[in-house]
């Protein structure tokens, strides 16, 4: 959707009065889902809308970071969900749980709301994600306007779009020695076989459940999405064909204000004094995000990928990412005496302040959407470690369609590390990655100013739900 937009604070001082009604936002409880929802309800409360989020009881967030929203907490009976987890457990099983336990507390809690509705303080629309695809049988019976929040990206949303197509045709069942693993998909030529297997490990279930997202998301008033329209383009159009309800791409989120962290684990600040002392462009960040396990093979292998390139390092161990491991003790031996002063490991840390440090020069990530757009807006080409989901497509746009990061074909190998780091850090590709991802990072600050395709978005958002 489009319109000749307005500033930003022109917008809100004209409605000021009239926007003082209430938006609900409903989270998935994965920080990953969580960030963006909260980043979405700084922005409309700041455009004048006042915020109330229902949230889980499970990774619920801090409410004192968000003292003008108002929180409402719901059970969700996830913790009584370890002792039924079956072996080929993915995101999709975690995921139709929380809509089965949620539907009730949510409905009660949303009911309640209402009816404390008064005329200046009316409830204008329910903002769910679009992965808890129950709402809307909700928001029907409450006779409520419910927009979907997609918080990955577009071109992600596509390509689940195929999933049916993909089981249908025996394309999760490719392996890595039959001759198609390397090459384009007919239906998806700009992704591979190979990362169509690196999706999930339970193709029927997670069909099932994004079949269950797009039929809910295509019944409700709207998609938001948090990306830019320069970034995806001509892929967004094809998105609106097959979601013909009106879609709004105003994003990047974190790019509208310094709002308050959502982080669910403590971030170590100090961190950032080191990079204060490291030359521009010289370390590299590492972090796999908050849901990514990896071997303890293949964490000896990161480290010493990391250690044999002898530059500066900041390497994010999320206690939990090796299995069977508490935090750091497999470290090759003798590791931290070959780093040094040369690296830093902590357990969590304030990524886009370390991502917009002048000291950064590349950042290995498991490429989730929050991760890779904030990498995009701050200009910092990226090595792709990909693992579920949505995951492997991103990956592919960065290193071979966007073309500003190289990814890890081979998995986590300390040969191919090694030369990975070197080309983003070292060599000529490294430079011209570089070049583009600054002309990308370019294009998300135009977008953002009055009259930029995300401002226009906000705006039209703005008008739309004032016509509820």
């Amino acid at each position: 959707m489009g319109t000749n937009g307005r500033d930003v604070t022109t917008l809100r001082s004209t409605h000021q009065t009239e926007t003082r009604r209430r938006i609900v936002l409903f989270p998935l409880p994965f920080q990953g889902h969580i960030t963006p929802m909260l980043q979405l309800a700084s922005i409309l409360q700041f455009q004048g809308f006042k915020i109330t989020i229902i949230h889980t009881e499970y990774n619920s967030p801090n409410h004192s970071n968000y003292p003008h929203f108002t929180f409402k907490s719901i059970p969700d009976c996830f913790s009584e969900i370890h002792n039924h987890i079956p072996a080929d457990a993915d995101a999709s099983f975690y995921i139709k749980y929380l809509n089965k336990t949620c539907a009730n507390p949510f409905r009660e809690c949303l009911a309640g709301l209402l009816l404390e509705d008064s005329i200046e303080d009316s409830v204008a629309c329910l903002i769910t994600d679009a992965a808890f695809y129950f709402t809307q049988a909700v928001a029907d019976a409450l006779k409520l306007h419910r927009l979907v929040l997609r918080t990955g990206s577009p071109v992600s949303a596509l390509v689940n779009g195929g999933l049916t197509i993909f089981s249908e045709k025996g394309y999760f069942n490719i392996k890595k020695e039959d001759p198609d693993y390397e090459a384009s998909v007919p239906e998806y030529p700009f992704i591979k076989f190979k990362d169509i297997a690196k999706i999930t490990p339970n193709p029927h279930g997670f069909r099932d459940l994004i079949t269950n997202i797009v039929r809910q998301t295509t019944l409700s008033s709207g998609i938001i999405w948090n990306s830019f329209k320069e970034l995806e383009e001509p892929k967004v159009e094809t998105i609106y064909q097959e979601l013909p309800i009106p879609s709004f791409i105003l994003g990047p989120f974190h790019k509208y204000s310094s709002a308050s962290s959502s982080s669910l684990i403590e971030q170590d600040r100090n961190i950032l004094g080191w990079l204060d002392t490291q030359a521009p462009k010289s370390v590299i960040y590492v972090s796999f995000g908050s849901l990514a396990h990896i071997t303890k093979s293949e964490f000896e292998e990161v480290a010493n990928g990391l250690v044999n390139t002898d530059l500066p390092f900041l390497w994010v161990v999320r206690p939990g990412l090796i299995a069977d491991t508490e935090w750091v003790e497999s470290l090759p031996e003798m590791f931290l005496e070959r780093v040094g002063d040369k690296g830093r490991i902590v357990k969590w840390s304030p990524q886009q302040d370390v991502l917009a440090h002048p000291a950064t020069g590349c950042f290995w990530t498991h490429n989730g959407w929050n991760s890779t757009m904030e990498s995009i807006c701050e200009g910092v080409p990226m090595i792709c470690s990909p693992y579920f989901s949505d995951q492997p497509i991103n990956a592919r746009f960065v290193s071979d369609i966007w073309k500003i990061g190289v990814l890890l074909e081979d998995g986590l190998q300390r040969v191919g590390i090694e030369m990975a780091l070197r080309r983003v850090m070292m060599d000529k590709e490294g430079e011209e990655m570089r070049e583009r991802i600054s002309c990308l990072k370019d294009k998300v600050n135009l977008s953002l100013k009055e009259g930029g395709s995300s401002h226009r978005s906000l705006v039209c958002l703005v008008k739309y739900i004032l016509s509820f």
